[in-house]
């Protein structure tokens, strides 16, 4: 099993105790999945504690108290809240500060220890005030997964080829489109992949026939539809996304997000920034901004549209609208 933490930055990459932090809940349990995996680990016990449900004292325990099934222990903690500025209620705070005591005592002599420990801290920052953190960064290889928007792409092809897989590169491009340039998305998706595939290819059909459209991806085809004036599919198009079980304010919603994005891109074009200089400033994905630089429509229209977009939305919301017969009047006039 590839040791995908060794994608990021490591402070003490011979460390076996772990702390991975960042706030991507869903990348993070991914990352760590792969690194207790590790063929270095596989003799030794695993232990979970989740400090949101279980007690300090159970986290000292299991630090504390030698494994009854091998010589040596994995101990993964979760959601090590006491690294964070998270308050502390009153009545607990004076037995809660003698457990964070011990806790500390035992991070100081870490590496004295024969068990390993993996702290994942998926938190969007760490009180780096607390003593107890500065210790835990001090004792710890400490790993920050942080994926900007517009890096997305890059780390997954990354994280694809360290586990040994490949994507015809037409089916990666594919598979990026519809998860929206989305990490998280993209992701879930491959993970959806290696479970079907019989090998560690993956062609472009593979990725059409098992990942499917984003609600943002489908809607996005209305407008472009509806630009290029055909009226007809684009309305036939809506009416099919409402069957298929699409509100109304979620198509809406769509549109205006869309527009605004589109929006955006031209009028920083119009200033002459480049498009890495517009991915950046916008946090999006490059590729996305490469087709909204392409997309023919003028900076004038889309302005309109998007006044157009935000009266339908406040006369939705205010009740004016009861069906999706309004979303078809706007396309009708796109």
């Amino acid at each position: 099993m590839a040791n995908l933490v060794s994608l990021f930055p490591n402070s003490q990459p011979n460390n076996p105790n772990l702390l991975l932090q960042g706030a991507d809940d869903f990348l993070n349990d991914y990352l760590v999945r792969s690194y207790v995996a590790q063929a270095a680990f596989q003799d030794l016990e695993k232990v979970t504690v989740d400090c949101e449900t279980d007690s300090l004292d159970d986290l000292i325990a299991d630090l504390t108290e030698a494994s009854l099934f091998s010589q040596s222990k994995l101990v993964l903690v979760k959601n090590p809240y006491f690294l964070t500025g998270k308050a502390i209620p009153k009545k607990n705070q004076a037995k809660i500060k003698k457990q964070l005591e011990q806790l500390q005592e035992i991070l100081d002599h870490l590496d004295q220890l024969d068990d390993v420990v993996v702290m994942v801290a998926s938190y969007e920052k760490l009180d780096r005030r607390k003593k107890i953190t500065k210790l835990a960064e001090k004792k710890f290889n400490t790993v920050t997964a942080e994926v900007k928007s517009y890096d997305s792409d890059r780390f997954m092809r990354k994280l694809v080829k360290a586990e040994g897989y490949q994507f015809y590169p037409d089916a990666f491009t594919l598979l990026m489109e519809r998860s929206d340039q989305v990490l998280d998305t993209a992701l879930s998706n491959y993970l959806k992949l290696k479970m079907i595939s019989p090998d560690k290819d993956f062609s472009r059909d593979l990725v059409d026939r098992n990942v499917d459209r984003s609600l943002a991806q489908n809607v996005f085809a209305i407008l472009e539809t509806a630009l290029k004036g055909n009226y007809p599919e684009a309305v036939e198009r809506l009416n099919g996304q409402i069957r298929e079980g699409s509100y109304p304010v979620q198509i809406l919603a769509v549109f205006i997000s869309q527009v605004e994005f589109l929006l955006c891109v031209k009028t920083l074009a119009r200033r002459r920034r480049s498009e890495k200089d517009i991915a950046q400033e916008l946090g999006a994905h490059p590729y996305r901004v490469k087709l909204a630089m392409k997309n023919p429509i003028r900076l004038e229209k889309l302005q309109q549209m998007l006044g157009k977009l935000i009266q339908l939305d406040y006369g939705y919301k205010n009740g004016s609208y009861r069906d999706e017969r309004f979303l078809e009047i706007f396309l009708l006039n796109c």
